[in-house]
């Protein structure tokens, strides 16, 4: 099964930095023949500047009229099938109950600014991605090349995801992307080494038996997070994919400073999976 084929939530405010996700998302759409929903979500402290309650019903009325151009537009000039949500309340809660009600497989959203930890709560597109029902595409930057050219696909110590590996080579698929695996070592111990070293040629070669391009690369340093963006800048890369739970040598990604520095630190779209809890997604360098 294709790992995007179902459907994808993209939540809306008409920001610059949204609209530049819902291309993305079209994009992304037609590759993986996708539908799409727009979710703009209408907040319980809603307020706008010069908007009297009274006027709130209208408001809400220019807020459909835009959503549905909006919709037909990517409908008529990309053909992929595309509705809408206006929803009230908070926003990540409700772009979750979207997601779960439409079974979304993806949400792919803009972000402005920090998710640094003085934002950490306050944070919509960091608590989307810790407690999303699926996987989670943020866009940052102002520009993208179209399509997916480069996936980096950091490795961890000593076990690697199975499900983070096997949705990145069916993206790569998809798209004819080149996988770029690379792993931080930030010890010299030579067992540790001498064992992420055999886990990589076993990934490498587990990903190149599907026909998808790859190559690897190890990295010298005390900051993992320093190092992903680093070389995400160094082979162009248009895709970082990252696993939204714990890793062997690594903390909780995405509830350490470390995930946050990824995300503020890089204007690469971040693929954020998360796991099925009830299958066992660990892939030792023995099991391939």
């Amino acid at each position: 099964m294709a790992v995007f084929k179902n459907h994808i939530l993209v939540p809306i405010d008409f920001s610059e930095q949204s609209l530049i996700a819902v291309g993305q998302a079209v994009n992304f759409a037609r590759i993986t023949r996708a539908s799409l929903t727009l979710i703009y979500v209408i907040e319980d402290n809603f307020h706008v500047p010069f908007v009297k309650p009274k006027e709130d019903k209208s408001l809400e009325k220019n807020i459909k009229k835009e959503l549905e151009k909006i919709s037909a537009e990517t409908h008529l000039k990309h053909g992929v099938k595309t509705d809408f949500i206006i929803a009230h309340g908070k926003v990540y809660e409700e772009i979750q109950k979207a997601a779960r009600k439409l079974k979304s497989s993806l949400i792919l959203m803009g972000t402005n600014g920090s998710v640094g930890i003085k934002r950490f709560i306050g944070s919509n597109a960091l608590r989307v991605i810790r407690e999303a029902p699926c996987a989670v595409i943020t866009i940052k930057g102002k520009k993208h090349r179209p399509g997916c050219k480069n996936i980096l696909l950091p490795l961890d110590v000593s076990k690697e995801t199975k499900e983070k590996i096997t949705k990145t080579i069916e993206l790569a698929g998809l798209y004819g992307s080149h996988i770029f695996l690379m792993s931080v070592l930030t010890t010299d111990d030579e067992f540790i080494v001498n064992k992420l070293k055999r886990q990589m040629v076993s990934v490498e070669n587990f990903i190149k038996e599907h026909n998808v391009s790859c190559s690897h690369e190890f990295i010298t340093g005390d900051d993992v997070a320093e190092e992903i963006i680093k070389y995400g800048k160094k082979i162009k890369a248009d895709l970082i994919v990252l696993m939204t739970q714990k890793e062997m040598g690594w903390t909780d990604m995405f509830l350490s400073d470390e995930a946050q520095e990824v995300l503020n630190g890089t204007d690469v779209p971040v693929l954020s999976i998360r796991p099925d809890p009830k299958k066992n997604t660990t892939l030792s360098v023995f099991e391939y």
